[in-house]
C-alpha cells in the first residue's frame, strides 16, 4: 500500500481538500496523510463544501510536518508555493509532485461568493486527486 503525503502551509483547506479526495479515489491503494508547514486549523468552509459532495473530513485534524518525518512516504504531493518552498527534506524516495491551488480562505466578497471560492479550489482538487490516483497508482 503506498503511502502519500498532501503538504500546505497550514493544513487549513487545500491540503484538507486533497486528503479527503485522495482517500475517497484511492480506495485501500493508499494510505494518505495531510500536514503544513504550520497547523492553523481545519477550516469550516472546507468541511462544509466537502460535505456537499459527499466526503467527511470533519474528523481530520491540522498537524505539521514534522510529526511525520519517520515515515517513508511513497509521494509528496505540495498543494501550494508556500508548502513546496518551506518544505523539509525527507530522508525517503518519496516521488515529489507540486500543484498551487489558489487559497480559498483568502476569498473575499459577500459570503455566497467566498463560499463560491471554496467550491471552485474544490473541484479544481478533486479533478487533480482522480487523475493523480489514476496515474500513480
Amino acid at each position: 500500500m503506498k503511502k502519500i503525503l498532501v503538504l500546505c502551509t497550514g493544513n487549513s483547506c487545500r491540503s484538507q481538500l486533497a486528503e479527503g479526495y485522495l482517500k475517497h479515489f484511492a480506495g485501500d491503494k493508499a494510505i494518505v496523510y495531510s500536514a503544513g508547514v504550520e497547523t492553523h486549523g481545519v477550516n469550516p468552509k472546507a468541511v462544509a463544501i466537502m460535505a456537499e459532495d459527499g466526503i467527511d473530513i470533519s474528523g481530520h485534524t491540522s498537524n505539521n510536518v514534522n510529526e511525520y518525518r519517520d515515515i517513508d512516504f511513497d509521494y509528496v504531493i505540495t498543494v501550494c508555493d508556500n508548502a513546496k518552498e518551506r518544505c523539509p527534506v525527507f530522508p525517503s524516495s518519496a516521488v515529489k509532485f507540486h500543484e498551487n491551488f489558489p487559497d480559498p480562505a483568502k476569498a473575499t466578497g459577500t459570503p455566497e461568493q467566498i463560499m463560491e471560492s471554496f467550491r471552485s479550489v474544490r473541484e479544481q482538487i478533486k479533478t487533480y486527486s482522480r487523475q493523480f490516483v489514476e496515474n500513480n497508482l
